[in-house]
């Protein structure tokens, strides 16, 4: 498999031939909200009956002007159709337009906003779209970041007051009866969205689509752009969901880590966490940290993130990690990941189209070097024109990567996700099965562990995937050179 798939790397078409149809374990860090490719939007836009106005290359609502209701455009404007993909995604600017106008950073941010009037109440629809696109990647498990309920407008709506580490359990205690009332109605909204896509998808019938088959929890995300009041509130309603819905396996924190107010609280945020894993120490947690790069911001905003938000901020892993290298304490902090299996979530496309960090300046082989488990995610895989099987392509191709560490990279996002259960490896040894399993895959007590364990079953129906792939890939492999020479 190594030979075959080093032979294939010269060539960009070869191996999204290969890759394609391989196992990949788990996508650690995809926010559902952003996973949606523009063409959706569009069409949500038009089922919602609204317009496009041509100037702005934005959304407004009817009445439209003539020939400018969004179903229109879409059907008799291919080319206005076009300019609105590229707007509402990072497509265009990929390909080179207005690229001296808007850096992939600003294209990127603020594609979200732009869509916003589509994609509200389009919930359901989202969570179909995105598990239909893991399905055809072989995706077996998606750790997806996404919001049911009203959460977000609750911290929103948080006075703008000051707030310092100590006045958190005050605020923590005012806010009680509200707290558990927003937990409720997110339950509720995410019931009501997932009654829907398992009706949308044929789930549990004979029609079930191939995404009924891609496991699915949630990490509660919370609001880093926020004022203090607002951040806490976006935080507590993350954990208190967390704890109370075990669809929902850990929180994160979301928005630019470069925005100014990101930046000014950063340590009121970690000290939020602290406080939070506290009062619910059974939320994992996982936190974008070092999104950032040389010349975005200014040194002194580089030196300690990843390391603050593992120390202050508790994180059991780390979402992007892309400035490691000016970190004052680089080594130590590297140290300690490897240390505790403090896993580093890569997303390849999204640093190159944000961060403009790719190739030999990505950290991916630094990490690798140290011991850091690592593994590979799409992060918003729809405005970012991508899918797990090219971050896999571009994990061999720029990086250097080989078939063994890929392979290596899939076991390791089932073992690295917050996944319930006792895992299928030893002491997280990937390939050392535990005792249960010492005996082979098949036995009656290896697939006891699996029924009684949500990760161990992943686990082992990706290394039945995994077989069946390379039996597939070395017959088809040996068909080829055997009409190659025929020829």
């Amino acid at each position: 498999m190594a030979a075959i798939f080093a032979k294939a790397a010269g060539s960009p078409t070869e191996l999204r031939v290969l890759m394609a149809p391989m196992p990949k374990g788990a996508d650690l860090h995809n926010h559902m909200g952003g996973s949606v490719y523009a063409e959706d939007f569009m069409r949500w836009a038009g089922e919602k009956g609204m317009c496009l106005n041509a100037a702005t290359l934005s959304f407004a609502a009817p009445p439209c002007a003539p020939g400018m209701a969004v179903k229109d455009v879409a059907e008799k404007q291919p080319y206005l159709f076009a300019r609105m993909v590229d707007n509402l995604s990072t497509r265009g600017w990929q390909h080179g337009v207005g690229r001296n106008d808007v850096s992939g950073h600003t294209q990127f941010f603020s594609s979200f906003e732009k869509f916003e009037p589509a994609s509200d109440g389009k919930d359901a629809e989202g969570l179909v779209a995105t598990r239909r696109i893991s399905a055809l990647d072989h995706v077996l498990y998606l750790e997806l970041q996404h919001n049911a309920g009203g959460s977000w407008a609750w911290a929103a709506s948080a006075p703008d007051v000051p707030l310092t580490a100590a006045d958190l359990p005050a605020y923590f205690a005012q806010e009680q009866g509200e707290l558990e009332k927003i937990v409720t109605r997110s339950i509720a909204a995410l019931d009501a969205q997932e009654k829907a896509v398992n009706a949308q998808m044929g789930c549990g019938t004979d029609r079930a689509e191939a995404g009924c088959a891609v496991a699915v929890h949630y990490l509660a995300q919370s609001a880093r752009g926020m004022a203090p009041a607002g951040a806490f509130r976006s935080l507590m309603a993350a954990f208190a969901l967390a704890a109370r819905d075990p669809r929902y396996v850990g929180v994160n924190i979301v928005e630019p880590e470069d925005w100014p107010v990101s930046l000014r609280d950063y340590d009121l945020h970690m000290a939020m966490f602290r406080f939070l894993e506290g009062k619910y120490p059974q939320v994992h947690r996982t936190l974008h940290a070092g999104e950032l790069t040389f010349g975005l911001v200014p040194p002194l905003d580089l030196k300690d993130h990843i390391a603050k938000a593992i120390r202050d901020g508790g994180a059991q892993r780390i979402g992007h990690g892309t400035d490691i290298a000016y970190e004052q304490d680089a080594n130590a902090t590297m140290a300690r990941m490897a240390r505790e299996g403090i896993a580093v979530e890569i997303n390849l496309t999204s640093n190159a189209v944000i961060l403009g960090v790719s190739g030999a300046d990505h950290p991916l082989g630094l990490y690798r070097r140290r011991g850091v488990p690592v593994v590979l995610s799409t992060d918003d895989q729809g405005v970012l024109r991508t899918d797990m099987t090219n971050e896999y392509v571009r994990a061999m191709r720029e990086q250097g990567l080989g078939y063994r560490d890929l392979k290596e990279i899939s076991r390791a996002g089932l073992e690295y996700s917050f996944l319930p259960g006792a895992s299928l490896w030893q002491g997280r040894h990937m390939g050392v099965p535990v005792a249960a399993c010492a005996g082979g895959f098949d036995t009656a007590s290896c697939r006891d562990l699996a029924r009684a364990s949500e990760k161990a079953g992943l686990q082992l129906a990706l290394e039945g995937q995994f077989a069946a792939f390379e039996r597939k890939v070395v017959e088809e492999n040996k068909r080829i050179e055997e009409n190659r020479k025929g020829a």
